[in-house]
């Protein structure tokens, strides 16, 4: 076949280094979520959602047909990582945690999903990070070693 195609959906999280609560302010959230939407379109994997609160974030997008899932959150990390340093001084010591989750999601379940990270602000008023990165890694049935997941 001499095209090639592919439809691979990801949700992707991924946490502040530590769980530091840098990102405080709704608007500078909005503002690394539209960050990280432009990334993932100059990456050619298009944002369908973008959501967080203070200490992470879920990114829910295609994966693109030249793209790794590591090289995507790679770039995702280090180009918003430069961009929220120079955001603001007291922004300066701001880093991702290394690792990250990525699961790939069905077509069907693409708007369950979408509306899941939308709604971020108002599902963590009662659960920590901590608690959602368990609970996906569960449902997804993917072990995880709670020794090197909290960075």
């Amino acid at each position: 076949m001499p095209q090639s195609v592919a439809q691979i959906y990801l949700h992707i999280v991924f946490s502040t280094k530590n769980r530091e609560r840098f990102l405080t302010g709704a608007d500078l959230r909005q503002r690394v979520h539209a960050y990280l939407a432009g990334t993932c379109h100059n990456l050619a994997c298009p944002a369908i959602e973008i959501g967080g609160v203070e200490d992470h974030v879920h990114v829910l997008c295609r994966l693109g047909k030249s793209e790794s899932v590591s090289d995507l959150i790679r770039e995702l990390k280090r180009e918003s990582s430069k961009w929220i340093k120079g955001q603001a001084p007291q922004l300066a010591d701001f880093y991702w945690q290394s690792g990250y989750g990525a699961f790939s999601i069905s077509p069907a379940d693409v708007p369950r999903i979408q509306e899941y990270v939308r709604n971020q602000e108002e599902h963590h008023r009662t659960v920590t990070f901590q608690d959602e990165f368990r609970r996906i890694c569960h449902k997804y049935g993917v072990e995880l070693d709670e020794r090197y997941a909290w960075e």
